[in-house]
């Protein structure tokens, strides 16, 4: 990590008069140098309008471009034609309900979530379910408030089911969903077709990730959580899943052939079916520069890193006894990501960020995009995280429990 860290320049920098610790990569990650690089060549050097160009700049830009979605199709385990662009995780899930939804459900149809999902995994099927007449079923939070309860979320599956959509990763408690239980049940119990969709933002930068061996029909990441830019993600989607899809968008790049009676016009095969328009060229080579690095790293590495880590961060926070109350599981070993969600008691979580702060720690305070979690947990005025990456250190998580000892200090001594 101490190596690594050379490779982030904002890393290098002091807040408040204080070396700055980034604990704040759930929210974003900070961006290698090879990344900053990659941005600036494009623009400096290959900037050009992607496909159909014949001038050097254009076969440039699209060679790149194209380069990128093989890195990220190689990332995950999938082909390149399964891998289709987009904004983000959220532009990602909003596509399937869009392309996939309307076709595949209808009155009476279910859909299966859980109370740990982030909002892009929540509401995108609630308008669905208000457009369709289907209805939604939540998997309830386990009795510990340390993850999904399991067999709740099995048990919802049965043969309305058509789509069950869940976290891979908690952004807020770091608990693993059991996936593998979730795709045999949706196979074995679902509707016929009943697809499987994962929300992979909290686990494609910390883990290696094999959309086969995953067995899901559908894969959302953002890529700026992956070390790369903002406004790129994908969505992954099995070959034959995409191919039944209906375009979710008009225009240039998603058509085969267009004539003036719209009933004779044709669509691209996948993924450009999905990618209407001018895309997101050069936040696409960045995320392809971001996925060289944490390649390079290697997966397996960042995971054992940043699982020391978060044992690390969790046991110091448990040291603090009742003066704070965190969530999530207890045992390292359920984590799947180094993070920690947590309350002081008697403080509410944005004064304690806001302290923090002046101590040069950055944490994020409030529902974290997970109102119905957190009200589930008991914390109606959300929680400060702390979220780790490849680039922090041990060093780092003991200064930031010092200052956080420092900044309780205070809060009780105000009292």
């Amino acid at each position: 990590a101490e190596a690594l860290r050379a490779e982030f320049p904002a890393l290098h920098q002091r807040t408040n008069g204080r070396d700055l610790i980034y604990f704040d990569s759930g929210a974003t990650s900070q961006k290698p140098a090879r990344v900053l690089g990659a941005l600036e060549k494009f623009y400096a050097r290959d900037n050009a309008n992607v496909h159909r160009g014949a001038h050097a700049l254009a076969t440039r830009a699209t060679d790149a471009y194209e380069a990128a979605r093989d890195k990220v199709a190689a990332f995950v385990g999938a082909r390149r034609d399964e891998i289709v662009w987009t904004r983000g995780a959220t532009e990602a899930i909003n596509l399937v309900a869009q392309a996939w939804g309307p076709s595949n459900l209808g009155a009476g149809d279910e859909i299966v979530l859980t109370e740990l999902e982030h909002h892009s995994n929540l509401v995108p099927w609630q308008l669905l379910a208000r457009r369709t007449g289907a209805k939604i079923r939540y998997a309830r939070l386990d009795a510990d408030g340390a993850g999904v309860d399991e067999a709740h979320l099995l048990a919802q599956i049965n043969g309305r089911t058509k789509l069950v959509a869940l976290v891979h990763v908690s952004n807020v408690l770091g608990s693993v969903a059991p996936v593998a239980a979730v795709v045999a049940a949706a196979r074995t119990r679902g509707a016929p077709g009943c697809a499987v969709l994962l929300d992979a933002c909290q686990s494609a930068p910390h883990a290696p990730l094999d959309v086969g061996a995953l067995g899901v029909d559908f894969l959302a990441a953002s890529g700026h959580k992956m070390c790369g830019p903002t406004g790129i993600g994908f969505l992954y989607g099995r070959r034959e899943v995409l191919a039944a899809m209906d375009p979710w968008q008009g225009g240039g790049e998603m058509i085969a052939d267009v004539f003036l009676d719209d009933g004779e016009t044709t669509f691209a095969d996948p993924p450009a079916r999905f990618e209407a328009g001018t895309p997101p060229i050069a936040e696409a080579v960045g995320l392809g520069a971001a996925v060289d690095f944490l390649a390079d790293v290697g997966m397996e590495h960042v995971a054992a890193h940043e699982a020391a880590l978060g044992a690390r961060l969790y046991d110091g926070l448990a040291a603090f006894g009742d003066r704070l109350e965190l969530y999530g599981p207890t045992d390292a070993a359920d984590r799947g990501a180094a993070l920690v969600a947590f309350n002081a008691r008697g403080v509410h979580a944005a004064d304690l960020a806001t302290f923090l702060d002046l101590e040069g720690v950055a944490v994020r305070a409030g529902h974290h995009c997970t109102q119905p979690l957190h009200a589930r947990l008991g914390a109606p005025g959300g929680s400060v995280r702390a979220s780790l990456a490849l680039y922090n250190t041990a060093d780092e998580v003991d200064a930031f429990l010092a200052a956080l000892a420092r900044v309780l200090d205070d809060f009780d001594g105000a009292g």
